[in-house]
């Protein structure tokens, strides 16, 4: 019979076998802990990805949402009143915890008090403005009116994404905190060459060239710089929207108006003026018309006087 190799139980054979064993056990000791360590970098890595995330969007949100912060000076009814002389009411600025302070009617009737909410977008607006402005700004001087102008941004997503309407509301508001008197002027100026609805409008640079041209009042030397820092910031942007909800939600004060519907907006003695915006001679009728009726209203009847 012929012999064959080694046996399989030899010595030798088995020491190598048991070597092969340990070494396949430390291998598989070494590839769990392997594993291990990389599932907590795995998840490690997920965590500060994920952490990253939200401190990113958070920044954003925060730098996307101004405070409310405080409103302007001067425009405490959400309006800026302009009166005799061309001069603006001073009124100190309304707190973000606070309600606007409606303007006090004359109250011997005898002086119109016309009311304007307007968009500087707003074409209707632009089209009212320039047939009433200049028989308005001479009513206003010489006593026989006051205006009370309150900007609002209804249209500001009409200008190819550039937010015309809410920063052309929010420069009118920086005048009107920091150089009062010029407001009427300004507001007046943004609606020459007025933008077209949809257009870019004009741009923050332009928006000051605006001001730099009607800011007259050498007094207060930092009043421009200060105007053009709140236009380019945006500083009162915020109330701006707010004062643009409080004006579509209501009511609005001395009148029977729920709410306004659109822009321009216009009051006499708390009465909607509904006629030809473009036509001075139809709305200085309605004027006279408005102060008439309130002026009769105001002024009690004389008691007669009783025989001696």
């Amino acid at each position: 019979m012929t012999s064959g190799g080694p046996s399989d139980s030899s010595p030798a054979k088995n020491r190598r076998r048991d070597a092969a064993r340990v070494k396949a056990k430390e291998l598989r000791v070494s590839q769990k802990k392997k594993d291990r360590r990389n599932k907590v970098f795995l998840q490690g890595g997920i965590g500060i990805a994920a952490i990253a995330i939200v401190v990113l969007v958070a920044v954003v949100i925060v730098n996307s949402i101004k405070p409310a912060g405080p409103g302007p000076r001067n425009m405490a009814s959400d309006g800026a009143l302009v009166g005799e002389g061309m001069v603006t009411a001073l009124t100190p600025a309304v707190q973000p915890d606070a309600d606007p302070q409606p303007s006090e009617p004359d109250p011997t009737g005898a002086v119109a008090n016309i009311r304007i909410y307007v968009d500087y977008l707003c074409p209707l607006c632009g089209d009212f403005e320039a047939a009433n402005t200049e028989q308005i700004e001479q009513w206003v001087d010489s006593g026989a009116a006051t205006i009370e102008i309150h900007p609002v941004a209804i249209l500001t997503s009409k200008s190819s994404g550039t937010k015309y309407s809410l920063r052309a509301a929010n420069a009118a508001a920086c005048v009107a905190n920091y150089s009062p008197d010029d407001f009427f002027a300004f507001s007046s100026a943004l609606f020459v060459d007025q933008p077209e609805e949809t257009s870019v409008g004009r741009s923050d640079a332009e928006i000051k060239a605006v001001a730099k041209a009607v800011v007259k009042n050498p007094g207060v030397s930092t009043a421009l710089p200060s105007i053009n820092t709140c236009i380019d910031e945006g500083t009162f942007e915020a109330w701006v929207k707010a004062a643009t909800d409080r004006s579509l939600e209501g009511p609005i004060p001395n009148s029977t108006m729920s709410s306004i519907i659109g822009t321009p907006t216009i009051l006499v003695n708390g009465k909607p003026y509904t006629g030809a915006l473009d036509d001075p001679n139809e709305f200085a009728s309605f004027v006279q018309q408005a102060l008439g009726e309130t002026y009769s209203t105001s002024t009690p009847t004389p008691t007669p006087t009783p025989d001696a």
